[in-house]
């Protein structure tokens, strides 16, 4: 497998001519063994299944009644939990992305813990530093599984701000920063002072229970960041409902104030933006701009966006405007005109602006590497792309195989933790499990293929 590896990349790098678009044929399934594909094929067809993703948690309870824990917990592991997660223990986790190092590709850890926002289960301080301890684990794992790390690659790792801080904070905070001139308690500058100092904050909008959440969450993430700073490992921040994503961004905000300075080696703390929301395109350009009028690097992971039935169901009930793009093409256009915007940043800011190009769409993939190649961005440079370990290999491996930087998503922890955060997140990419029909008939293909061949080589 290794000495295939270093054969394609040796032709990928030796073109010579102009761009070459990639070829997402399936053609890099050779690298993975025949037991991996069958699960891929038979996991993702169950995937697409709207029943199976709507009524997965109702599905796992049954199973653990009638087949027991321990069986229910077999078949889980083989199947979902094997397809998508990287396993329960660091040794687990290593071993899983060694593998997706001999394949070309990187690890970016997630923690699948996060805060949903209608739990009625009213989480306490001692949920939250929990929670700090496990994501500051995920910093040393990310940093202790690279057996042999990219001299320009970077050391990412997911976060969720919901693990850290209350939705019921953020939705508080989020209030106040939408009303007409809003206070400049709230500002950026405000929290990053405190963060850094350590004082008392208190937040005229807030009673004293919720500064005092406030005090301990900005001193939660400080933490964090500031592990991850030391150890090398940037931090991209997810983002989340429309409802709680001002206050996301304020906290990131104030993240970025302290951590991405012109002195700080680039942006540690990214954030994340969603291009199927209306005004993405326009936050993300002030965004933009205000981070290199003022020096700092800027780093953006950029999605289509997973909480789209979510969001109009909120905006029916609130009878506000859907913040959602229209349709589906209105939101291809949103992303496209958003690589753009960036794309153009990293050619003119180069280390100080970083992109990661999260989109499982092979249009946009393509785009992304056209012109990259026309504004001269180096395959190995600001700019990287991102995919979920288990999903639309294909293109993962095409551009692994050619010399891009590629991460894959990748959720660890014991099999109670991961499975409810998997469910969530399939209810969220109902579209993009459901759309992996190519992928599908390219891993039955590679399979019938190798059925074929074999039937060739046995004795007659």
């Amino acid at each position: 497998m290794l000495r295939t590896c270093r054969v394609l990349r040796s032709q990928a790098g030796s073109s010579t001519g102009g761009w070459q678009p990639l070829s997402f044929d399936g053609g890099a399934f050779h690298l993975k063994g025949t037991g991996e594909l069958t699960r891929a094929l038979l996991v993702l067809r169950l995937c697409a299944w709207p029943p199976l993703v709507t009524h997965g948690l109702v599905l796992q309870a049954w199973s653990q009644r009638l087949l027991g824990s321990r069986l229910s917990g077999a078949f889980l592991r083989v199947s979902f939990y094997g397809q998508f997660v990287a396993g329960e223990t660091a040794e687990e986790v290593k071993g899983c992305v060694q593998q997706l190092q001999t394949l070309g590709l990187r690890p970016l850890l997630a923690v699948p813990i996060e805060e949903e926002p209608d739990s009625a289960v009213k989480a306490g301080e001692a949920w939250y530093e929990g929670n700090l301890s496990a994501m500051l684990r995920c910093v040393d794992m990310s940093r202790g599984v690279l057996e042999t790390p990219s001299p320009t690659g970077n050391i990412l790792m997911q976060l969720k701000m919901t693990a850290l801080t209350s939705t019921r904070l953020c939705k508080e905070l989020t209030s106040w920063i939408r009303k007409p001139g809003a206070s400049l308690e709230l500002s950026p500058e405000r929290l990053a002072e405190a963060m850094d100092s350590g004082q008392d904050l208190q937040i005229s909008c807030l009673n004293a229970q919720q500064n005092q959440h406030l005090q301990a969450s900005l001193s939660r993430l400080h933490r964090v960041v500031q592990h991850a700073r030391a150890q090398r490992v940037r931090i991209l921040v997810d983002a989340e409902y429309t409802f709680l994503n001002p206050a996301l961004c304020l906290l990131v905000d104030a993240l970025a104030l302290r951590w991405n300075g012109p002195g700080e080696g680039g942006p540690w703390v990214w954030n994340t933006y969603q291009a199927y929301l209306k005004d993405t395109h326009e936050r993300l350009r002030r965004a933009a701009e205000a981070a290199d009028r003022a020096g700092r690097a800027f780093g953006v992971k950029l999605v289509r966006g997973a909480y789209l039935d979510k969001e109009r169901e909120v905006a029916r009930h609130q009878g506000t405007e859907d913040p959602i793009q229209p349709n589906y093409e209105a939101t291809n256009q949103s992303y496209s005109r958003c690589l753009e915007l960036m794309l153009t940043q990293v050619s003119h800011r180069g280390p100080m602006c970083h992109l990661m190009v999260a989109s499982h769409n092979e249009e946009s993939v393509h785009h992304a590497t056209k012109r990259m190649w026309d504004l001269g961005i180096p395959l190995d440079g600001p700019v990287c792309f991102g995919q979920l370990l288990g999903m639309c290999d294909h293109v993962s491996l095409a551009l692994g195989q050619a010399g891009y930087a590629v991460y894959k998503s990748i959720p660890y922890g014991s099999l109670e933790e991961v499975i409810p955060y998997l469910i969530r997140r399939a209810q969220e990419n109902r579209s993009v499990l459901q759309g992996a029909r190519k992928e599908q008939t390219l891993l039955s293909q590679e399979l019938k293929r190798r059925l074929l061949r074999r039937g060739l080589r046995a004795p007659h």
